[in-house]
């Protein structure tokens, strides 16, 4: 196998849920589901280090790890422009759920063992890009491509084995040239489903601490009555671009594909912001 070159942190904001939707159920999971990678070069290692400069830059150093949630705004606009400083890359796939209410997908749900498909498919999506850009990264570092180590921030319900076995399913899917959802594929030369597949607690990862961050930070950009683009925005120089110099349906992917169309003004500011390229 090829040696691991990127390590993926992958974290969430937001919930999974799709039998009931908020605001039409008022009970409901979020409107909002939000799943974000952050990949570094596995030989830095720096997370930690990262983490704890940010935590002393928001006065809170004596916490020890960092939650983005909770934070004060002010608080939050320091961690994200810290974090829009930092060698990483950022990805981020954000699902307006409405459309997906009482929706439910029994071949994606065989495979990965029940009610987790919905989490398992956005992490497709978030994956299909992850592995492409390590894929371009790994043939102009190092001529050859490079394995990307994905660490997932544990969370209650979903049990990785299944998606190891998710990963199986496409992966034999691919090679067989028959996924069913046709569009877009993973670049299998940098995954390995068996020995790169990892999940942490959050207080053991920084590297998960700073994806928590970006998600938050997307998530904070559309939920709620009073929806602020502001720490979002500020991460631009970390979202990764395509090969065409594009954010937008690549580094930042939005569900469903025509939800932009009907979108209301105060969450077109966040994706009006990045469609543009400068």
């Amino acid at each position: 196998m090829p040696k691991v070159a990127y390590v993926a942190y992958i974290d969430e904001s937001g919930d999974d849920g799709v039998a009931t939707v908020r605001p039409r159920d008022p009970k409901g999971a979020t409107e909002w589901f939000v799943l974000s990678a952050v990949v570094v070069r596995a030989e830095g290692q720096s997370e930690a280090v990262w983490v704890q400069n940010i935590l002393r830059d928001i006065k809170l150093d004596r916490r020890g790890q960092l939650h983005f949630q909770p934070l004060d705004d002010w608080r939050k606009a320091i961690v994200c422009e810290r974090i829009a400083n930092l060698p990483l890359r950022c990805f981020v796939v954000m699902s307006h759920k409405l459309n997906m209410r009482g929706h439910h997908n029994p071949r994606a749900a065989k495979v990965s063992a029940g009610k987790t498909w919905f989490y398992w498919w956005m992490t497709r999506l978030l994956l299909e890009r992850v592995t492409d850009y390590c894929e371009r990264r790994s043939l102009r570092d190092y001529g050859s491509p490079r394995l990307v180590h994905l660490e997932f921030s544990r969370r209650r319900g979903l049990r990785y084995p299944h998606f190891q076995s998710y990963l199986y399913w496409l992966r034999m899917q691919s090679r067989a040239d028959a996924l069913f959802l046709k569009r877009g594929d993973l670049k299998w030369s940098v995954v390995d489903p068996i020995n790169e597949v990892a999940a942490y607690d959050h207080p053991d990862r920084a590297g998960l601490q700073i994806s928590d961050a970006v998600a938050g930070a997307f998530y904070a950009a559309v939920s709620g009555d009073s929806p602020n683009p502001q720490f979002a925005c500020a991460l631009k120089p970390r979202m990764t671009l395509d090969r065409h110099g594009n954010i937008f349906g690549y580094g930042l992917k939005l569900m469903p594909d025509g939800y932009l169309k009907r979108a209301p003004s105060h969450h077109r500011l966040l994706f009006d912001f990045y469609l543009r390229k400068k």
